[in-house]
């Protein structure tokens, strides 16, 4: 009986084990192939050599008065194989993985909770909309094992940067060369005089280093992405530490010229910037802008660029420079507070790489102030912030590398399927180098019944037209359309649950979307249209619930 009771107890806490290493499907950090092994009281230890024997085991160290011992396995054995393995081994007690334990990093500063992009617990954003838990970039998570660099400079191509900010002053990259040198003079002989913060090209022909933000987008950009952390005041961006170059090609209105942004890219790539950080775009096509971005590549930097705010398709309708063909370069999309794909956003299932949250953003801005803002430009500086992470916490990173590494990272999410190469962007997966597991929140790997519910084709002005689905015993339902075509902004499709309350909205170009997500077994879908553009409308296909 007491054997059977032993080997009960062994199951048990091989199963607690198992468990506790993957929790929400997310695997939690251990040192590579390291494992803890506790010998049972009766084994007789001898010698290393005979022990690493008996476990088929490098032993790296013992404790003999505790009878464990700190094993190495091959590194490509899945920890569960190695850990369920051991456990038969008759002199066996416990194993478990050698866990790897952090500081719990969490900044004390006062407007935290405010940043909804960074950490999202369902709180209202500035416009008062409620959030969806988790739909945010991990970076609490993150900095247990990150909080940036100083040795990471991050040139935010821009409107310049307000260098005096509260939030933003003592990360703000500074030219020692100009700083020690003479007013006045270029000392550093990069053909820019007194460039101590950065420089500006708004007036290309008369570059200079004033370059204080007078419009407030640079700034709202830079908080994101290297606020000053654990400070006290304010923000705290993606980076508590790193170095923020103000590179202004951008004047007071928000315009600046070609010519301009080709010497604001040169400029930040020869003074050694690793992130390009641009929420700008429009024009056409330049092959001159092209080859600045491809020398920024060559010289190993990354260029992260907004997709574009006219809701269009990248894919069909390029918008630059999220749209060069660069290795470098990483187009964002914008994410609302509940994982929907921003109104406004350009999207791009094959060119729009990841999305940021983009909505109601607040961040610092002109004097000592913050605001909110929205749009892919605040989606961009989420990315810009986790590439520095990453870079601080893994320097020997390519460009290429590390690209490759925050797509691959990145979180699928509905609202962004069939829209954008990847998902929503993770510090927390990309600095573990983590895939992320299969979300069971994510309606795709739920059931799902199929349904037949369409606008008219074209639908019709002033249109006001309910619509019902119901799923019975289930917990919660997301319509998916298989065509989504309204005018932006104007019509929509409003969904509501069982007690009349609003889940969320649809607008705009959207086929192969879901909903958000409603609670319960009953949907109302209410249509509306203005007196204005009539598109083609809309077909809902399938209703995923659990």
């Amino acid at each position: 009986m007491r054997g059977l009771m032993d080997r009960a107890s062994r199951l048990l806490a091989l199963l607690l084990i198992l468990m506790s290493f993957e929790v929400f499907g997310m695997q939690q950090e251990a040192v590579p192939g390291e494992y803890i092994v506790k010998l049972k009281e009766s084994f007789q230890f001898t010698s290393e050599v005979n022990l690493g024997k008996k476990l088929r085991s490098y032993i790296k160290s013992v404790i003999p008065s505790r009878n464990i011992a700190v094993i190495k396995r091959p590194i490509f054995e899945k920890p569960e194989s190695v850990i369920s393995e051991l456990t038969k081994n008759e002199d066996v007690e416990i194993v478990e993985p050698n866990f790897i334990y952090r500081i719990s990093k969490k900044p004390n500063d006062p407007d935290l909770d405010k940043l909804w992009g960074l950490q999202n617990f369902g709180q209202l954003d500035s416009a008062k909309k409620p959030g969806i838990p988790g739909i945010d970039i991990g970076a609490v998570q993150a900095w247990d094992i990150e909080t940036g660099s100083r040795d990471v400079i991050v040139a935010v191509i821009d409107t310049g940067i307000n260098y005096d900010h509260p939030d933003l002053k003592n990360n703000i990259w500074i030219n020692q060369t100009e700083l020690n040198g003479k007013s006045g003079i270029d000392d550093d002989n990069n053909g820019i005089v007194d460039d101590i913060y950065g420089a500006s090209f708004a007036i290309p022909n008369a570059p200079s280093g004033e370059n204080m933000d007078d419009h407030g987008h640079g700034s709202h950009c830079s908080g994101t992405i290297g606020g000053s952390g654990d400070d006290g005041k304010g923000i705290a961006g993606v980076n508590w530490n790193v170095r923020l170059m103000g590179v202004k090609f951008l004047s007071a209105d928000g315009s600046g010229s070609l010519e301009g942004a080709l010497k604001a890219i040169d400029y930040a790539t020869q003074m050694g910037a690793r992130v390009l950080s641009n929420s700008w775009g429009g024009g056409g096509y330049s092959e001159t802008l092209k080859q600045a971005i491809q020398r920024s590549n060559e010289a190993g930097a990354i260029f992260i660029a907004a997709s574009g705010n006219e809701s269009n398709n990248n894919d069909t309708t390029p918008s630059y420079p999220a749209s060069y063909d660069v290795p470098n370069v990483i187009s964002v999309g914008a994410i609302n507070n509940r994982g929907a794909l921003a109104s406004f956003s350009n999207f791009g299932k094959k060119t729009v790489h990841v999305a940021a949250p983009g909505v109601n953003i607040y961040s610092s801005v002109d004097g000592d102030g913050y605001e909110s803002m929205s749009g892919t430009s605040m989606a961009a500086p989420h990315v810009s912030g986790v590439a520095a992470l990453l870079f601080a916490h893994e320097p020997q990173l390519t460009n290429t590398q590390l690209k490759e590494r925050i797509i691959s990272t990145s979180r699928p999410i509905p609202g962004t399927r069939g829209k954008i190469i990847a998902g929503l962007v993770n510090a927390h997966s990309a600095l573990r180098n983590a895939i992320p597991e299969p979300d069971e929140n994510d309606p795709q790997n739920w059931k799902s019944v199929d349904i037949s519910v369409s606008s008219p084709h074209p639908y019709k002005s002033g249109s006001n037209e309910v619509y019902e689905v119901k799923v019975p015993g289930a917990q919660k339902i997301s319509i998916y359309f298989s065509k989504f075509d309204t005018e932006t902004n104007f019509d929509k499709v409003e969904f509501f649950n069982a007690s009349g309350q609003s889940q969320g909205e649809l607008s705009g170009r959207n086929d192969n979307s879901y909903s958000p997500e409603i609670d319960g077994e009953y949907v109302k879908m209410v249509f509306t249209s203005d007196s204005s553009v009539n598109r083609n409308g809309w077909d809902a296909v399938k209703a995923f619930w659990k």
